[in-house]
């Protein structure tokens, strides 16, 4: 039930878009073991003056912000291959490695509301958190 939001610093086409969300979310599919059907991935591009990043990357305009609302208890194995698997997926559409940063949030189940307004601890997820 992770929630991701993908910020890009230039516009894509809308195929090289669609391929960054399902990039994002197959790393999350992989990592965190999360049902495939399970997704959730915006993609929001800001022109490169309104989000700035560090002057010395090669190709500042690829930088791409990863941020992951999930829910906590997640190993650290499985947040290291989370971001290798969002880095290589990226990497494999042009976007350099060192131009991905990878945040993740991490809520209780307890303060996530779903399935109608009830707290995610109350409510069978249909997978497990502790991966």
């Amino acid at each position: 039930m992770p929630k991701a939001l993908v910020e890009v610093r230039r516009t894509y086409a809308r195929d090289e878009e669609v391929a960054i969300m399902d990039a994002v979310h197959d790393a999350l599919v992989t990592g965190f073991k999360i049902p495939a059907e399970d997704r959730t991935v915006r993609l929001v591009a800001h022109e490169p003056h309104r989000f700035s990043c560090s002057p010395q990357l090669t190709d500042p305009d690829r930088y791409t912000l990863v941020s992951i609302d999930c829910f906590a208890g997640r190993s650290l194995d499985a947040k290291r291959r989370l971001y290798t698997q969002i880095v290589e997926g990226l990497g494999a559409l042009g976007i350099p490695r060192d131009h991905v940063t990878v945040v993740l949030h991490e809520v209780a189940l307890e303060n996530w509301g779903i399935d109608g307004g009830r707290a995610a601890s109350d409510v069978e997820l249909g997978f497990t958190v502790q991966v």
